[in-house]
């Protein structure tokens, strides 16, 4: 079974596999003949991934559900059972995002915001539980972002809903302690080269991009194909997830101020766009793309800049630190 013993092939749902990560994690299972259930809300970009899988060498059967309707989830995990028997890892990927100043930001883009990035990854949950218990075996992947340890500014309902995820998952963990088959698997990757951001909601009306390092999505979903077989808490995926982590914990107000001064400086030299909702409220036509064409060769020079810049603010912070608390004895 899954955790103990590689099980081939897999019975395998992903959420949020019309694109990006969702697709890539569906892409790299089927390709080791596992069988895969996409889900999402365009069937056609959906097919198209399907078909993909299929090409790779698994088993696949798209499914066109919204995760913020539970009937609609309820739905995918039964059609998961009847195509496969059962499920043996459900990834839970699906996340929407708004770049706006709060009080600019429609209160409704809020709210879908974070029904789709956490009370949807709870609707996955709550409709495959009862599988795995009945089971006695299961993995639950929740993909929830660097944004779980670090918020972001302009970015309230997103920061919200990964903050409410990590502690969703931690609560479900607890919860799940007496069934030792049945793991609660959080995967936190720094900024990943996807469509996802070229697909959210924009209030700012500048164009938003990536800061490097940017990580190869595939990256990502080798790391949430892993936790299929060794299942594990808490994965790190990328020196920006790792390094935002240990600069909140060091000193969360200089990381808010930072993150704030930086984007206020982005913004202000951004090429305008057009304000725009997005994919949050409707799906995005642009589908059956895994890369977003982020990490351009000037880009991929620069992250090696930015992580050593990264580290050596960190080092300061730590000096900082360490003097003020010899300096109050």
């Amino acid at each position: 079974m899954p955790g103990s013993k590689q099980q081939s092939p897999l019975r395998v749902v992903v959420t949020g596999a019309s694109s990006g990560i969702g697709q890539a994690t569906a892409e790299l299972f089927a390709r080791r003949g596992d069988r895969v259930v996409v889900a999402a809300r365009n069937l056609d970009g959906l097919e198209k991934v399907a078909a993909r899988c299929r090409a790779g060498g698994g088993e696949a059967v798209a499914v066109a559900a919204d995760v913020t309707d539970v009937e609609a989830v309820r739905g995918l995990a039964d059609r998961a059972v009847a195509a496969f028997g059962g499920i043996d890892v459900w990834v839970s990927n699906v996340g929407v995002g708004a770049i706006g100043r709060y009080a600019d930001t429609p209160m409704q883009t809020h709210d879908r915001v974070i029904r789709s990035n956490l009370i949807g990854h709870m609707n996955d949950a709550h409709a495959v539980m009862p599988i795995f218990l009945r089971q006695g075996h299961g993995i639950f992947v929740n993909v929830i972002s660097l944004g779980g340890f670090v918020a972001a500014p302009y970015a309230a309902a997103y920061s919200a809903s990964k903050f409410g995820l990590r502690g969703f998952a931690e609560s479900l963990r607890a919860e799940l302690v007496g069934h030792p088959h049945i793991h609660v698997c959080d995967i936190y990757p720094g900024f990943v080269d996807t469509p996802g951001l070229r697909h959210g909601a924009n209030y700012v009306g500048r164009r938003i991009t990536s800061p490097p390092p940017v990580l190869d999505p595939w990256r990502v979903a080798a790391a949430i194909r892993r936790r299929a077989d060794n299942p594990a808490p808490t994965t790190v995926v990328g020196v920006s997830a790792v390094l935002a982590r240990v600069m909140h914990a060091v000193s969360p107000a200089l990381t808010a101020r930072v993150m704030e001064r930086l984007l206020i400086t982005y913004f202000d030299r951004a090429e305008r766009v057009p304000v725009s909702d997005g994919n949050v409220f409707e799906p995005s036509p642009d589908t059956a793309i895994v890369e977003g064409n982020l990490r351009s060769p000037r880009k991929r020079i620069a992250s090696g800049a930015v992580a050593t810049c990264s580290a050596a603010a960190l080092g300061y912070l730590l000096s900082k630190r360490r003097h003020a608390r010899f300096g109050n004895r």
